[in-house]
């Protein structure tokens, strides 16, 4: 018989971990321009535009540390009216994405809202900060070094993004996982005290040796590249995770913050050619 009949074939998933993620901010902040951006290998969920509920979503899979991990991204809509649509929707979720538009202070100043509305829903889940539209950074109303202070004093991770050029998202939704796997039990993925496969002592010295453009260089087949930037993409996280804490105090001495003022160079920040 075919192998493909097998019963242990059909067992076998295509992917590693599954995690639920939500999205949640103000409507107008760019949501929808998330999931709308995640087109490599994305496959859009039955009920996508399901607008009598509010409710968008979207499946992706990512590489992080060579393990596959399957995404469910849910878009609550931002409108008042569709607070007990997040409140239902918020079981079982593994994942939050706290989003506002850098060029609209009032939606950062609602991230408040949404944190209480998180924390009293769904308390103890990971959440990242994620500051949209970076590419209109010459219209920003949310300095980065507001927003990063603010992370920082409610213990979040933080990136601003830009879909349009893609930019930083795929590292952020990699910082989500390894979180969320970390809080249900899988730290030993990326545990100091696991042990190593080859192939994977191979990928960690790599990627300690070069960069993530410096690996589009190297004469490797597509899918290794791939393999390669899932490890290359956990260790950028790491290292500005922990940038983030090491400056934790000399952000709290700020006592003034311009919320206009934008970065003096700007390749923290997408650019368009």
């Amino acid at each position: 018989m075919c192998a493909a009949n097998s019963p242990r074939i059909l067992a076998t998933k295509p992917y590693d971990y599954l995690l639920k993620f939500l999205l949640v901010g103000d409507s107008d902040v760019g949501k929808e321009e998330l999931l709308n951006g995640m087109d490599d290998g994305a496959s859009e969920s039955p009920y996508y535009g399901f607008s009598s509920c509010g409710v968008h979503s979207k499946t992706t899979t990512i590489l992080l540390d060579g393990k596959r991990v399957k995404l469910q991204l849910w878009d609550t809509s931002g409108q008042g009216r569709f607070c007990t649509i997040f409140r239902s929707y918020s079981r079982g979720a593994q994942g939050i994405l706290l989003v506002y538009d850098i060029t609209n202070r009032w939606s950062f100043d609602g991230i408040n809202r949404w944190l209480r509305e998180v924390d009293e829903h769904a308390p103890g889940v990971p959440k990242i900060l994620i500051g949209n539209r970076l590419h209109l950074a010459y219209k920003r109303q949310v300095s980065e070094i507001t927003a990063e202070s603010y992370a920082l004093k409610n213990d979040l991770a933080f990136f601003e993004v830009s879909p349009l050029c893609d930019f930083n998202v795929q590292e952020s939704l990699a910082e989500l996982s390894r979180l969320a796997l970390k809080r249900n039990g899988m730290s030993r993925t990326w545990g100091p005290n696991k042990v190593l496969s080859l192939q994977e002592l191979a990928c960690r010295t790599i990627v300690s040796c070069t960069t993530i453009y410096g690996i589009d260089q190297l004469p490797l087949p597509p899918r290794l590249k791939s393999h390669l930037k899932s490890y290359a993409m956990t260790n950028k996280t790491r290292s500005t995770r922990m940038h983030s804490f090491i400056h934790r105090d000399k952000l709290k001495k700020l006592k003034y913050l311009n919320p206009t003022e934008s970065p003096p160079n700007c390749r923290k920040s997408c650019c368009i050619s």
